[in-house]
């Protein structure tokens, strides 16, 4: 992802507790697509990781704030995520849907979430979020990249991961 030319570097933020590094958040650069086929430049952030044993302390909430001021300061206009609303409503973000924007397929999806920067930031814009295609996985290549690691169980039952099913079922036609 630090490869590709959508990172944004100023972006790339760690914290540390008692020197050791307990979280991250990673951002790159995105657009929505509007109806009358004009880019608009917003940001999008993911991975955001915090290790188990310090989760449920804000380190992620606060890593979240520290990059929103930031990356305000830096001139961006909006954050758009695909996230939990149930969490990143807490933080300010709303469902895109609220601002006519929709997922690339042209769905409205429950976890597609925004923040504007600044007020109106996205207003008289409507259309598809589009991430970097730094996002598309490609299955073949993660299988391989991962036999560089001790082996693990894969798990599929784990709350967080019911949750997010359930979610990308809720989609809807824009």
């Amino acid at each position: 992802m630090r490869k590709a030319d959508s990172f944004i570097a100023e972006l790339d933020i760690v914290a540390q507790v008692n020197g050791e590094i307990v979280g991250n958040i990673v951002y790159t650069k995105a657009k929505i697509l509007d109806d009358s086929g004009v880019n608009h430049n917003v940001i999008t952030f993911g991975p955001i990781s915090v290790l188990p044993a310090f989760q449920g302390k804000g380190i992620g909430r606060n890593l979240i704030e520290y990059t929103k001021k930031k990356a305000k300061e830096l001139g961006y206009k909006a954050i758009l995520i695909y996230g939990d609303p149930d969490y990143y409503s807490r933080l300010g973000f709303v469902s895109a849907e609220k601002y006519n924007i929709c997922t690339s397929d042209n769905m409205y999806a429950v976890p597609l979430q925004a923040i504007e920067l600044y007020p109106e930031a996205l207003s008289n814009i409507k259309g598809r979020f589009i991430e970097d295609k730094i996002y598309d996985i490609d299955e073949k290549a993660a299988k391989e990249f991962d036999k560089g690691f001790p082996s693990k169980d894969l798990l599929w039952d784990l709350p967080s991961q019911k949750r997010f099913q359930e979610l990308v079922k809720m989609k809807i036609p824009r």
